[in-house]
């Protein structure tokens, strides 16, 4: 216990300690926060989702806080439903005749310098045998009002405003947006500011007949993370990725060091023909090309996370540390306690347990550590490679959709830059704690 509390104070010496534990108890955070938020059914369904699950959301557009950054601000996505108590009234008014009018007014404020992609309206509708019948019309704040549309509603109705023709020739010919946005008297291209509505006047002709409708308008920016070519939310993958990082890393640093170690005692105590099969196997094991192997395995048989996870581990166990383990224990069987052990009739496994195997987690501990980085880098790099799970939304995912879906062409930085941040972050994190813990470990590296 005292050599414990010893090295923790020893440990907090450095300062890239702390901010390394800061680092990690983030992602850490991150993880929790994904696991609670998104079960797994949920961002699986959302990742795989299309269309009918993100259509409220545009299609490829950065984070809303890049108006942080702009003196020029992006119109930010937003979704106004009945619901939305202050910003949108309907009123249900009955008819003698069983039918009644629903007025639906929505409101919002409009402070953007620039126009939006779209605006779209999503009616539901519920009648027996006569439709439902609506009316809309657009209010700019300077109480200009311009007659939309008029339909017939069939259960759910969507209503873009850009695609309709005869509301482009009521414009003039110019696009849709810009005519229900721009000011005309002003000289600069620029959106009239302040408070616009969209009143839907909406007549139903049967009892227990009733309208509803959203309002979403597609902006500029969109949420934390921004969105890519399906419209998906990337923070689901940010927020997912981060646990399946973590748990891949850990996983395989734990996985392939443990074995190894466990491996090599067995080895160096039995010695004889298990010694030789052992070094056998590793040597064949050193020549065969690690990554091309995973690759040709996501090809041909399965790209599933945890079979990539097992071929990590087994093409690892026997690398290049079965021998430098192995020299250490070859060490370690020549100490006077291991002579005294086998004197007192200490069994085989007891004797590579407690007394060999435990003398070598001073450098084991951060080893391992340091090991967790270059595996979370390697699921990354096989999906970046098109070998990722296809079920599961990762950081290397969202980065091979951004090459494939020319982000950086674009210049949708943040589709690459995120999770690139993220894998940066990780990779630091466990590093600055595995430089420490050599340091801690081993005494020559202290300083002075």
């Amino acid at each position: 216990m005292r050599k414990i509390f010893d090295s923790s104070r020893e440990f907090l010496k450095y300062p890239s300690v702390l901010v390394s534990l800061v680092m990690i108890f983030f992602l850490l955070g991150i993880s929790l926060y994904a696991l609670i938020t998104y079960p797994y059914a949920e961002a699986t369904r959302l990742w795989r989702g299309g269309e009918e699950v993100w259509y409220l959301n545009p299609r490829q557009v950065p984070p809303a806080w890049m108006n942080l950054f702009t003196a020029r601000k992006k119109p930010v996505s937003f979704v106004l439903k009945t619901d939305n108590l202050g910003s949108v009234t309907k009123e249900v008014t009955p008819d003698t005749q069983g039918g009644g009018k629903t007025l639906m007014t929505y409101s919002f404020d409009y402070s953007y310098d620039e126009i939006p992609q779209e605006f779209i309206l999503y009616f539901t509708s519920a009648y027996q045998k006569k439709q439902p019948y609506a009316e809309v019309i657009w209010v700019t704040p300077d109480n200009r009002q311009i007659r939309l549309t008029n339909l017939a509603l069939i259960g759910r109705e969507t209503y873009r405003f850009s695609q309709d023709t005869r509301l482009v020739r009521l414009l003039k010919g110019k696009p849709v947006m810009e005519g229900l946005f721009l000011d005309k008297s002003s000289e600069k291209v620029q959106p009239v500011k302040g408070t616009y509505k969209v009143i839907i006047t909406a007549f139903t002709f049967e009892p227990d007949s009733t309208v509803d409708a959203e309002l979403v308008m597609h902006g500029k920016l969109h949420g934390l993370a921004g969105t890519d070519h399906l419209r998906r939310d990337l923070m689901v993958a940010l927020l997912w990725g981060t646990p399946i990082a973590l748990a891949f890393g850990l996983l395989a640093a734990l996985g392939t060091t443990l074995t190894t170690i466990l491996i090599a005692a067995i080895g160096a105590w039995f010695g004889g023909w298990l010694e030789e099969l052992i070094q056998r196997i590793t040597e064949i094991n050193l020549v065969l090309p690690f990554l091309p192997i995973l690759l040709m395995i996501g090809s041909l048989f399965s790209r599933s996370i945890w079979l990539i996870l097992g071929a990590t581990i087994l093409l690892n166990i026997f690398g290049s540390g079965i021998k430098t383990y192995r020299a250490v224990f070859m060490q370690i069987m020549q100490s006077p306690y291991i002579e005294a052990a086998r004197s007192y009739g200490a069994s085989d496994l007891r004797i590579i347990f407690k007394y060999m195997v435990p003398r070598v987690i001073p450098t084991l501990v951060p080893q391992l550590v340091s090991l967790v980085p270059a595996y979370v880098f390697l699921e990354a790099t096989l999906a970046v490679l098109g070998l990722g799970d296809p079920i599961l939304p990762t950081w290397g995912k969202l980065i091979n959709d951004a090459f494939t879906n020319s982000a950086l062409y674009d210049g949708l930085y943040y589709w690459v830059l995120e999770p690139a941040a993220l894998l940066m972050t990780t990779g630091l994190a466990f590093a600055l704690l595995g430089f420490a813990l050599d340091r801690v470990f081993n005494p020559r590296l202290r300083e002075i």
